[in-house]
């Protein structure tokens, strides 16, 4: 963005001195260490346009916290809103207050690293609600920051934390899915994918993480591990996956997603090949067998139809994620490493369109040997060892 200067009174002003400059003896200028500055300003002067990108998600007003923070604000019988909120965290390029207007300054000069960092849901709260207040009633704390550039992103992490932004939320702020915006960006899904909290969009970063997690060589190598975690806990599959960008960020190769990448469209179309024909394949060795029967398969009301996750095709049964990850994770088995790059031994499609139907038999035989149960079935490693087992030995009679 150009640089933005923002200027409006506020009531009191203090910068807080650097300790490591006073320590300095050199005796170097303010640029070349952080400070920091406190203002308590009157809520009906906050500009209304403080750069929001800087914070690492999105705000819902619509949720508990929001919806707290402007009964605070408007409480006028106990002007304390001030003491109550810990109000906003601002980076910025420079600040510079006017002792006689008593105004205070604040440059803006770069997008990505200058703005609101903390205390997004009271801001919105305050654009939102502090019409119906007088000047006087109620003010608000900002804390601003300059010189923090270099360390941004752990500021904002930092902070955030009281309010337990999603660790997808800060990854975003990072910019450790760039690799998979780059794979994505042609697909018909891209725009659908919301990489932080509150973000628009109908699948969530996390479940195609979880999904890219199956095919995680690195973790699953073989037949005596299983990715049941992909199923199981989204968050450790996050965890996986921020924690192989930061231990490849100067040597990519390192990191089994980026090797994954050109294999990547190809699991994203296996997911939705299995999702829009497994009632299908169920009824190839169920001739009489009613799929939308089973215990955990969901079908569309009407004429309406459901739609696949990631390309919308049209589906006449919504599967459980338990049935669908055990069957696509044994297509690991499919998968080979050669330290650079991941790709298939064989063309996995053929090899869906051969045995699809023997995998849905084994997986809905198997949930209903657990009680009907497709969270149990989606947990079972017993199942996942037979699916994957049955990939490699189609896989074998192939070559």
């Amino acid at each position: 963005m150009s640089e933005r200067v923002l200027t409006f009174p506020v009531e009191n002003f203090r910068k807080l001195p650097n300790p490591y400059q006073q320590k300095d003896t050199e005796k170097k200028g303010d640029e070349a260490y952080p400070q920091m500055y406190f203002a308590i300003c009157d809520v009906k002067e906050i500009p209304e346009d403080i750069p929001m990108a800087t914070n690492p998600r999105n705000q819902s007003m619509n949720n508990g916290v929001a919806k707290k923070i402007k009964a605070s604000l408007l409480n006028t019988s106990e002007p304390n809103f001030y003491l109550l909120n810990r109000g906003m965290v601002i980076s910025a390029d420079s600040v510079h207050y006017d002792n006689n207007s008593g105004k205070l300054s604040i440059t803006f000069s770069d997008e990505e690293v200058h703005g609101d960092v903390d205390g997004g849901h009271t801001y919105k709260a305050i654009l939102e609600k502090r019409k119906e207040l007088e000047h006087g009633q109620q003010f608000v704390k900002l804390e601003i920051l300059t010189g923090v550039e270099d360390i941004f992103q752990a500021l904002a992490a930092a902070r955030n934390t009281s309010t337990q932004v999603q660790d997808k939320s800060i990854a975003e702020l990072e910019h450790r899915f760039d690799l998979i915006k780059e794979i994505i960006k042609n697909e018909p899904f891209n725009n659908n994918v919301y990489f932080r909290e509150n973000d628009k969009g109908d699948i969530d970063v996390a479940d195609i993480i979880s999904m890219l997690t199956l095919f995680n060589l690195e973790k699953y190598p073989d037949i005596n591990s299983f990715p049941v975690i992909a199923y199981s806990g989204r968050k450790k599959c996050i965890d996986y996956y921020i924690e192989a960008h930061k231990n490849s960020e100067e040597n990519p190769v390192a990191n089994p997603y980026y090797r994954m990448r050109n294999i990547m469209i190809d699991i994203f179309k296996l997911y939705d090949m299995l999702e829009s024909n497994i009632g299908a394949y169920y009824k190839q060795k169920n001739a009489s067998g009613r799929y939308g029967s089973v215990k955990g398969v969901s079908v569309p009301k009407g004429d309406t139809k459901f739609k696949s996750k990631y390309y919308k095709t049209e589906m006449d049964y919504l599967s459980p994620t338990g049935f669908l990850y055990p069957i696509l994770g044994a297509f690991r088995a499919l998968i080979k490493d050669d330290g650079v790059e991941y790709s298939w031994k064989c063309d996995p499609f053929k090899i869906m369109e051969k045995v699809g139907p023997e995998l849905v038999e084994t997986t809905v035989e198997r949930s209903r040997t657990l009680g009907n149960n497709a969270q149990a079935v989606g947990k079972d490693v017993g199942n996942w060892k037979t699916l994957y087992m049955t990939i490699a030995l189609e896989m074998l009679n192939i070559n």
